[in-house]
């Protein structure tokens, strides 16, 4: 037959790690609970932020100036302010290339006409005053020898002009294609300008927009400051002392054990029991 008997055991615990830093960390925190006094503005700092609210007040000075930029680019910033010029210049050019280019000029220089009369003038002479020397003047043969010269000197330079008056008028026609295509591409080149300033002018009209709300936004900046400097310099301080505070932990603990034992350890306890509590009378009794 056997048995158990139960024990219980209370114990109290306490952690100081930090008891042999008391006196730095006493000085710490009264150095903390100092510095709670002193969480607001100084007057530096109240200063500064009185100019920054006076100066948010007056407002940004450029903002009609980035406003009127803006207003040019959303207008398309004159970028094809030039377009009319750009096309005037090429019906002038064309005007003057045109009779050269549809043939109207070949044959018809005004500065041939007068170099194929100076060589009949001048073949003239010479045949003419060579029959007259011969007494043969007016002849059939003289008018024969004075049409054969002057065709014969006449052909050559009638022909370089031809070809060059045909040269001129392939010249003419390629200058007037290249001219239309050069003011097609400069117009182009204005347009985009002028889209690409459009677009410009978006942002910059955000810009504008921006230094107008310049005024209330550098104040809100400023009020938050002058709110948030005292909380973070609370925050700080904190950051120190918490910690500090949470260091030294204590607590209680209760342990209750129970254990199994055979009938004749519980007998033997009993009577060890009983032998003590009869040990005074011993001597009464005579043992």
């Amino acid at each position: 037959m056997g048995g158990q008997s139960t024990s219980t055991q209370t114990v109290q615990s306490q952690s100081a790690p930090w008891a042999a830093a008391q006196p730095a960390l006493q000085a710490m925190l009264g150095q903390i609970n100092t510095g709670l006094n002193n969480t607001g503005l100084t007057s530096a700092e109240s200063s500064a932020l009185d100019t920054l609210k006076n100066n948010a007040a007056a407002g940004n000075p450029y903002a009609g100036q980035i406003a009127g930029y803006a207003q040019s680019l959303l207008s398309g910033g004159d970028a094809t302010a030039q377009a009319g010029n750009v096309q005037d210049n090429l019906s002038s050019y064309r005007d003057r290339l045109t009779p050269y280019a549809n043939g109207s000029m070949v044959g018809n220089n005004p500065a041939l006409m007068a170099q194929l009369a100076q060589i009949r003038s001048d073949v003239g002479d010479s045949v003419n005053s060579q029959f007259a020397a011969a007494g043969r003047d007016f002849s059939g043969a003289n008018l024969m020898a004075y049409g054969r010269g002057v065709a014969a000197a006449e052909a050559p330079v009638i022909a370089a002009q031809y070809n060059q008056d045909v040269a001129n008028q392939l010249a003419a026609a390629g200058a007037l294609y290249n001219a239309g295509n050069t003011t097609a591409n400069t117009l182009t080149q204005m347009q985009q300008s002028d889209l690409a300033n459009r677009g410009q002018g978006v942002a910059a009209a955000q810009a504008a927009l921006d230094a107008q709300n310049y005024g209330a936004n550098a104040t809100l900046a400023a009020e938050a400051q002058r709110r948030g400097i005292p909380v973070q310099a609370l925050g700080l301080l904190a950051q120190i002392g918490v910690p500090i505070a949470q260091l030294g932990t204590q607590g209680n603990s209760t342990t209750t054990g129970t254990q199994q034992k055979s009938g004749a350890e519980q007998f033997a306890t009993i009577a060890g029991g009983i032998n003590n509590l009869l040990n005074p009378f011993k001597g009464i009794w005579g043992g």
